[in-house]
């Protein structure tokens, strides 16, 4: 197929576009800066520089490519880590994954993947793990509301459209924040990403590669839907953290109550902390025939950081 990949030099891009390029796909990437259309020249993409949030330039371009899919994986992340700040940090992806996904469908191009969130937004009752059956939190904190609602947002307009939805797991490896010298993995090294309160919150890793994975799967199985795309072991931060701190070549994190943890992570951030539930795989895993190249974050950690 011939994909446009709407956010192709990001996180996602970067393991993305090489791997649909090795299944045999021809790729076209957007990018907002032409340097890094560059980039993407040699890898083997045809870059294509573009602003997703231009409705009328999106649709020209679209039209012009006349791609067969449409993966959008437009976000803004750099920079996003205050807690307290999250909606703020993530404004211009929230508007990416609102307008930009209208954008980016008006063409009516008839396959079209979108990149959301598994993880704190599933509601924090019942079990730990949660499946795509399972309601989205009614109450994620003041922080957080106009993230979730973006999120559902794209969700409801992508599976309105017959699209796909992939929930993927927080992401980990090279390119992300989670990988050697990332700005998130510097922070557990040097001991400044505590354990707040009771540490009992889950979360779901995936791995890059994965993600990247599958995604092409989803595409060359025409699967259509909603789909969490994570590792087999949804784990709590005071069992992951620890693990990562000692991968990262660094002492144990420290804990602090939770009382002290809210005054620097707010109300979002101590949920994270102590009652978010993590995401069953089984669907993804059976209907698109994808099996985690890195199945735990206990092996991505010690070998998969990059």
């Amino acid at each position: 197929m011939k994909v446009l990949v709407a956010g192709a030099t990001g996180a996602v891009g970067g393991a993305l576009v090489p791997a649909l390029l090795q299944a045999g796909h021809e790729v076209v990437g957007t990018t907002r800066t032409p340097a890094k259309g560059e980039r993407l020249r040699a890898a083997g993409a045809e870059p294509l520089v573009l602003d997703v949030l231009d409705a009328k330039a999106t649709r020209e371009a679209v039209e012009r490519v006349a791609p067969d899919a449409i993966v959008h994986q437009a976000t803004a992340l750099t920079g996003a880590g205050n807690l307290k700040k999250f909606d703020e940090d993530f404004a211009l992806t929230n508007r990416l994954r609102t307008e930009g996904t209208d954008n980016l469908l008006a063409a009516g191009v008839p396959r079209f993947v979108a990149q959301s969130y598994a993880g704190w937004p599933y509601a924090r009752e019942g079990g730990p793990v949660k499946t795509e059956d399972d309601p989205l939190d009614p109450d994620v904190g003041k922080e957080a509301r106009q993230t979730l609602a973006a999120i559902r947002r794209l969700e409801e307009t992508v599976l309105g459209a017959g699209g796909t939805v992939l929930r993927y797991g927080g992401f980990y490896g090279p390119g992300t924040s989670l990988s050697r010298g990332g700005d998130v993995a510097e922070m557990v090294r040097r001991r400044k990403f505590p354990v707040a309160g009771s540490g009992d919150g889950i979360w779901s890793f995936t791995h890059i590669d994965d993600v990247a994975a599958a995604t092409v799967a989803a595409l060359d199985r025409d699967a259509r839907g909603l789909y969490n795309v994570v590792d087999d072991e949804p784990a709590a931060v005071s069992v992951w953290l620890p693990e990562l701190a000692a991968a990262l070549g660094g002492k144990p994190p420290r804990h602090v109550p939770g009382w002290l943890g809210r005054l620097f992570v707010g109300e979002h951030g101590m949920n994270m902390m102590e009652s978010t539930r993590g995401a069953s795989n089984a669907k993804a895993k059976r209907e698109l025939g994808w099996t985690p190249i890195w199945p735990t974050w206990r092996d991505g950690f010690r070998r998969g950081l990059g």
